[in-house]
């Protein structure tokens, strides 16, 4: 089936193209901007005569900004076949919904659908994916697209476009606009958050990188995430009522008012014990990752760059809160704890792995009588420090024994002292009965 993304080479568009293309999909994309290239580097089409395209595509998802999802559903929808579906990914429901309702054909359905997640998640796994069908326009195609999502991790919940714009209204209306608010307050102290990091908490250490998290996105797309929900206004309005009236009862100094707040509002809350537990394990995460790196000072390590994939192998020099120092031996490297990764010993042993240029040693011995050659070749590859074992040759015409002589050509891992690895190996090999040629 024939997929076309409309706003295909944008962030989003980006991220749904090759997944509709791993489920067998033929997809093809469009952007304002004519980006044919960003189509070319996923290798699909890029949809030069867009009416066409649109015309004889079986499903048509438009993930455009929020100000022209309506405009663009307006123009698209008229031009669908019967029979195909009409999707979008947008953060508002009612407006979308009402409009494919409007200008979609009949035989034509509509599926409204919010991805809370971004572009920056590796799957569906885990991820939450909110479905808003209107009765009698999705029978066909709704549980196609609920297996599809499901099928791989997603959570799905079903609602109306109207129960979704109000939950949305506070789950990211209210939240980013309380961050962004304590970035702009930031601001206007001019208060140094980087020095700030010299006294943090973890609480503080982690609503920081939230903070940042949400500045450093597109601040268009928040915008109108405020400003094209209705519901938005009415959160504002109690939010700066309620810090308002705390703001009032911290300068009056009434202690009695302020924990009668706080109490009200956490038997509000509900389950606050396991809002502690889940917090608890994100900051004792942090804390444990930091403390790995500290045991590592003196030790070899690696650790990936999360942005760049490149990884750095080193000796731990120096860890504080912010960084980490490597001594790669030719250089010494800062790197910042919120931008790595430390590797695993298994990733560490990969990566050497497919890294390194290793040390080629051929080792020629008699084995006992009796003795299986190629249970010796396991033997030697027990040690932690060989890449591989081969037998190259083998050769049982030996004057004075009837002992079979073999070769072992065994590759020693590169960042390894090889004559200590080949010593070792040799002693243990006589350790078994062999004897050095």
């Amino acid at each position: 089936m024939k997929v076309l993304i409309i706003g295909g080479t944008g962030e989003m568009g980006q991220w749904f193209t090759p997944f509709f293309k791993s489920h067998g999909y033929e997809v093809v994309v469009w952007g304002s901007s004519g980006k044919v290239e960003i189509a070319e580097r996923m290798g699909v089409e890029f949809a030069c005569d867009l009416d066409a395209t649109i015309s004889t595509s079986d499903i048509v998802i438009v993930t455009v900004p929020i100000n022209i999802t309506e405009d663009v559903i307006r123009e698209a929808a008229p031009k669908m076949k019967g029979g195909s579906l009409l999707m979008d990914f947008t953060s508002l429901k009612t407006g979308p919904t009402e409009a494919m309702k409007k200008y979609a054909p009949e035989n034509v359905e509509i599926l409204g659908t919010h991805p809370m997640f971004g572009p920056s998640i590796p799957s569906l796994h885990g991820q939450i994916f909110i479905l808003t069908p209107i009765e009698g326009r999705c029978d066909k195609w709704f549980p196609v697209m609920r297996s599809l999502f499901e099928d791989n991790g997603a959570h799905i919940e079903v609602i109306s476009p109207a129960e979704h714009d109000r939950f949305v209204s506070v789950v990211q209306g209210l939240t980013h606009f309380a961050y962004i608010t304590i970035g702009t307050t930031f601001e206007s102290l001019d208060f140094s958050v980087n020095e700030s990091r010299r006294f943090m908490s973890p609480v503080y250490d982690i609503m920081l990188d939230f903070v940042g998290r949400i500045l450093g996105q597109n601040p268009y797309l928040y915008a109108y995430i405020q400003m094209e929900n209705p519901e938005v206004l009415k959160v504002h309005d109690a939010f700066m009522k309620q810090c308002g009236e705390m703001s009032s009862i911290v300068r009056k100094k009434d202690v009695e008012a302020f924990t009668a707040k706080m109490k009200g509002a956490a038997v509000h809350f509900g389950d606050t014990a396991s809002a502690l537990r889940r917090s608890d394990k994100l900051i004792n995460s942090k804390i444990a990752e930091f403390d790995s790196l500290l045991e590592s000072i003196g030790q070899e390590i690696g650790i990936m760059h999360t942005y760049s994939g490149i990884v750095h192998t080193g000796i731990v020099n120096k860890v504080t809160p912010r960084t980490v120092v490597l001594d790669t031996g030719s250089r010494m490297i800062p790197l910042k704890t919120e931008n790595i990764r430390l590797l695993s010993e298994e990733e560490m042993h990969e990566w050497k792995l497919e890294n390194l240029e290793h040390h080629l040693r051929d080792v020629s011995v008699l084995i006992p009588e009796g003795a299986e050659p190629n249970v010796i070749t396991d033997f030697i590859y027990c040690n932690g420090d060989v890449v591989s074992v081969e037998i190259i040759d083998r050769y049982d015409g030996i004057k004075g024994t009837s002992r079979l002589s073999v070769t072992y050509r065994v590759m020693i891992m590169g960042d390894i002292e090889v004559e200590k690895v080949q010593q070792e190996i040799e002693r243990q090999l006589k350790g078994i009965g062999c004897t050095i040629r």
